[in-house]
């Protein structure tokens, strides 16, 4: 298969394979039509994992080394967290959380739903962008001394949340009641988030050199600026739901007090927002 049109000079972007990777997207991610959490878990693995896949296809006739590398990481990641994804929505101990969410969204107006169906099938194009204008650029046979270093952040991102999720799965068949505390989590609270803002930082940082104009530079930019912000959202949630299930207990108050909550070695202990004291 020969490789599509490279991207056109003046705007630095393969429009005719992102509006491909956008029709990837909504289809995967109409799965969120029967929970509206899949526009955001299944239909976000699936379609980065099917991105992953097809785009090296047809650049298969130019791409290699660490290019072929950037992609074949982010194709690990969308198959790993759907498998997690999957699994841990067939555990017991999971079935009233999928439960609740599904009524939730279930109350949602149908043009709610469509608008998160389309806005987040967009995001996760923008967020691949950076590996699609590194296989543009390799085509072109543009030197992207960046990849290496940024194959590197994301592999150490991957296994970061891999093992703390593994860690937090043993973790929770012996003690289903209790918080994670083992492993990973005695460094931050949170250390699977964590590993997804580095695999994404090391998505971007492998980019650098494959953006060839402001408006790519913006869009890079875009897509990894929400992915950030989502988790450090999806951070706050998940203490908000900690604290309501563990914190009336001591052990809980002292970990979450001493254990950092996202980033290693940061003295930040909490993301809620709290109201100033009465003066």
């Amino acid at each position: 298969m020969r490789a599509l049109p490279l991207a056109p000079a003046m705007t630095g972007l393969p429009w005719h394979l992102m509006g491909l990777g956008l029709v990837m997207s909504l289809v995967v991610s109409t799965l969120g039509f029967k929970n509206v959490a899949y526009f955001v878990s299944l239909g976000y693995a699936g379609s980065i994992a099917t991105q992953a896949a097809v785009m090296p296809l047809i650049y298969q006739d130019t791409i290699g080394g660490w290019v072929l590398l950037q992609s074949a990481l982010l194709l690990m990641y969308g198959l790993r967290l759907g498998s997690f994804i999957l699994a841990r929505a067939r555990a017991p101990s999971f079935q009233s959380e999928v439960a609740a969410t599904a009524a939730r969204g279930a109350k949602a107006a149908g043009w709610i739903t469509i608008a998160i169906w389309l806005s987040v099938s967009l995001l996760y194009v923008v967020m691949f962008l950076p590996a699609l204008l590194s296989m543009s650029a390799q085509a072109g046979g543009q030197a992207l001394p960046s990849v290496p270093a940024g194959d590197a952040v994301m592999a150490v991102g991957l296994g970061l949340e891999a093992c703390a999720d593994w860690q937090k799965s043993r973790f929770k068949v012996v003690n289903p009641d209790r918080i994670c505390t083992v492993g990973l989590y005695r460094m931050v609270r949170f250390p699977n988030y964590f590993g997804e803002m580095v695999f994404w930082l090391g998505v971007w940082v492998s980019a650098i050199s494959a953006f060839r104009s402001p408006l790519a530079w913006g869009l890079g930019v875009l897509g990894f600026a929400c992915i950030e912000l989502i988790m450090l959202g999806a951070s706050r949630r998940l203490e908000l739901k900690q604290s309501s299930r563990y914190g009336a207990g001591s052990a809980y108050q002292g970990y979450a007090r001493t254990t950092p909550i996202l980033f290693p070695f940061l003295p930040l202990y909490s993301m809620r927002l709290r109201k100033p004291a009465p003066q």
